[in-house]
């Protein structure tokens, strides 16, 4: 069971990670004429979101909803964060590839393409979208029915059966 203490901590992590996303996102654009410093943002970036995924996952595995087999409604009900948190990261490492690739050899001219535009505005609304359906998830997780046995679960389960 998730101790109240071990929460705090697991939260405070998940936030730390996206404020670093955040921070990313809005200043990166900042520092293109510093392709290596760019570079290096970018990359702890997506191994911070990385690292959000892991978290969310681990803290799925150590609901009483996940140990009770009841995998489907875990599912269920966190399916648009885990579907809108591998769409962002995919637009991400897109994103990033794309803009080291335009910009590494002459990072001093604006290079600025329609489809690296399209890309930029998907990646940034989605990125919205994460934060927010992120955080969500993360909060709802500490909702003491998922680490016990409760009605609900048990009449999901004999749903689940049927």
């Amino acid at each position: 069971m998730l101790q109240t203490s071990n929460y705090s901590l697991v939260l405070s992590l998940q936030f730390l990670l996206l404020s670093y996303d955040l921070f990313v996102n809005a200043f990166s654009e900042l520092l293109r004429t510093a392709p290596v410093i760019q570079l290096v943002l970018f990359v702890i970036q997506d191994v911070a979101i990385l690292f959000n995924i892991i978290i969310i996952c681990l803290m799925f595995f150590n609901t009483f909803v996940f140990q009770a087999g009841l995998v489907s409604l875990l599912f269920h009900k966190f399916k648009g964060t885990i579907i809108l948190t591998a769409v962002y990261l995919a637009f991400s490492i897109s994103l990033h590839v794309w803009v080291m690739n335009l910009r590494w050899k002459d990072s001093q001219r604006f290079v600025w393409t329609d489809g690296l535009q399209t890309l930029f505005v998907f990646q940034r609304l989605a990125a919205v979208l994460y934060c927010y359906f992120y955080k969500r998830a993360a909060v709802r997780l500490g909702d003491p029915r998922f680490y016990q046995d409760s009605p609900w679960l048990r009449k999901a389960f004999l749903q689940g059966r049927r």
